[in-house]
C-alpha cells in the first residue's frame, strides 16, 4: 500500500512538472529569425554616381551674322573640317552691290579731293602774287584781301573733301565686312557635330532677346568630357581632380578613365517634372575616349570621392535609425538631434540570443558597406535583416539566425 501511494505521488509530481514546463515554454517569447553578420575591416571606396551626356570640351555654335538665303552648303554632319575651310554661302547679291556702290562713291570723292587740292594750290599762288603786286603798288589792298579769302576757302574745301573720303572709306569697309560674312568658314579644326539648316533656308540674325539661327556646330573632339548632374546631397564630397570610372551606353562592357575638371557652384534650373530636385553641374574629362565618340551620348560616371584602407565596416542595411531615448519628464527633442543611428548587437548564441541597440557614428559610404567611426571595435555580431525584423526589434528581444532570403534586397536604413 505504501509503495502504491509513492508511485501515485511521483506520477502527480511528474505530471505537474510537464504541465509547468509546457506553460513556461508557452510564456517564453518566440525568437525572431534574423540574418547576422560579423563586423570586420576592409578597404572602402566612396563613390558618387551621376548621369550625363558626352560633349566636346571646346565647341563653337556658328550663327548667322547677316540675314539671307543659304545658297550653298558644303558640309554634312560628321565631316572633319580644318580652320578656315569653307562651310556655307549666304546670298551675297545685295551685300556685293552695296560694297561696289561704296567703292564707286569713294572713288568719286577721291577725285573731288584731288580737284580741291589743285584749287587750293592755285588759290595759294594767287594770294602770293597779289602780295607781290600790292608791294609794287600794282593792285589795291582789296585784291590782297580777296585772294587771302579764296585761299582760306580752298583750304577748308580740301579738309571737308578729306573727311568725306574718310567717311566713304569707313562705309566701304563696313560693306566689305558684310560681304565677307556671307561666306562662312570654320573657326577651328574639328568635326561638324550639328547641321541645323539646309540649302534654300533663310538665316535669321538675333534681335534683342531672340537668338539668331544656329547654322552649324563645330566640336573639337580631341578633348572629350561628360557633363554630369550631381544631387545636392552628394555635391559637397565632389572636388576637382578626383578620378572617375566612366561608362558610355554606346560602348557597353567598357569603362573609361575620367577626371573631374569642373564643379558647378550654382544649381541647375530644374524642369517642371523635377521642381524639387536640386542638382549641380560637374564636368568629367574622359582620358581615353574611343574613336568615333559623338556629343550627346549618354554617360554614367562613378566619381571616387574618398578612400579608407582597412576601415571598420558594416553592411548598409544593418544601420538602424531610431528616436533617441530621453529621461522621463524631459521635453521631446525636435529636428536632427531627435534621431540616432545604430545597430542591433546580438548577445548569446546563433541558435538563441538577445539584441541590444548600439549607437554608432558613421563615416564614408561604400557600394555595399558603411564605415563605422565610433561604437564598434570589430568582431561583433549584428543583425542585417530582414528589413521587417529590423523595424520591429526591441531591446532584449530574442533572435535566432536564419539564412538570408534571396529576394531580400532592401538596403535603406530601417527606423526602429
Amino acid at each position: 500500500m505504501q509503495r502504491k501511494g509513492l508511485w501515485i505521488t511521483l506520477g502527480v509530481v511528474g505530471l505537474a512538472a510537464i504541465v509547468g514546463g509546457s506553460i513556461f515554454a508557452q510564456r517564453q517569447p518566440k525568437a525572431t529569425p534574423v540574418q547576422l553578420a560579423e563586423v570586420g575591416r576592409e578597404d572602402l571606396q566612396a563613390r558618387v554616381t551621376a548621369n550625363g551626356k558626352v560633349q566636346a570640351q571646346r565647341k563653337v555654335d556658328i550663327s548667322a551674322t547677316i540675314p539671307g538665303q543659304i545658297v550653298q552648303l558644303a558640309v554634312r554632319e560628321g565631316d572633319e573640317v580644318t580652320k578656315g575651310q569653307f562651310l556655307l554661302q549666304i546670298d551675297a547679291t545685295n551685300p556685293r552691290a552695296a560694297a561696289r556702290s561704296s567703292a564707286f562713291s569713294m572713288e568719286a570723292l577721291r577725285k573731288d579731293l584731288d580737284s580741291a587740292r589743285h584749287q587750293r594750290e592755285q588759290a595759294r599762288l594767287d594770294a602770293e602774287r597779289a602780295e607781290r603786286n600790292f608791294a609794287a603798288g600794282i593792285v589795291p589792298q582789296a585784291e590782297v584781301d580777296r585772294t587771302r579769302t579764296m585761299a582760306a576757302t580752298a583750304e577748308a574745301t580740301v579738309l571737308a573733301a578729306e573727311r568725306r573720303v574718310e567717311q566713304a572709306r569707313a562705309t566701304l569697309e563696313g560693306a566689305e565686312d558684310t560681304l565677307a560674312k556671307t561666306t562662312v568658314r570654320s573657326p577651328m579644326d574639328g568635326i561638324v557635330t550639328a547641321r541645323r539648316v539646309e540649302e534654300g533656308e533663310v538665316a535669321v540674325i538675333g534681335v534683342q532677346n531672340s537668338p539668331g539661327t544656329v547654322l552649324l556646330t563645330i566640336s573639337d573632339m580631341s578633348v572629350v568630357e561628360s557633363e554630369m548632374e550631381v544631387d545636392e546631397t552628394s555635391i559637397p564630397s565632389v572636388a576637382v581632380g578626383q578620378e572617375a570610372d566612366v561608362r558610355i551606353d554606346a560602348y557597353p562592357n567598357k569603362t573609361f578613365r575620367g577626371t573631374v575638371t569642373e564643379v558647378g557652384s550654382s544649381p541647375l534650373l530644374a524642369s517642371a517634372a523635377q521642381a524639387d530636385a536640386i542638382k549641380f553641374k560637374v564636368k568629367v574629362r574622359i582620358e581615353d575616349p574611343p574613336e568615333g565618340i559623338r556629343p550627346g551620348l549618354s554617360v554614367q560616371a562613378d566619381i571616387r570621392t574618398d578612400f579608407r584602407p582597412q576601415a571598420l565596416t558594416i553592411p548598409i542595411q544593418a544601420l538602424v535609425l531610431r528616436e533617441k531615448e530621453r529621461p522621463e519628464g524631459e521635453a521631446p527633442v525636435h529636428g536632427a538631434d531627435r534621431d540616432e543611428e545604430g545597430v542591433w548587437l546580438v548577445e548569446g548564441t546563433k541558435e538563441r540570443g538577445t539584441v541590444r541597440f548600439q549607437p554608432v557614428k558613421t563615416g564614408i559610404l561604400g557600394e555595399m558597406n558603411l564605415e563605422v567611426l565610433e561604437g564598434l571595435t570589430g568582431g561583433e555580431r549584428i543583425v542585417t535583416g530582414p528589413f521587417r525584423a529590423l523595424r520591429s526589434l526591441k531591446e532584449g528581444d530574442p533572435v535566432r539566425e536564419e539564412k538570408p532570403v534571396k529576394d531580400e534586397n532592401e538596403k535603406a536604413p530601417a527606423r526602429g
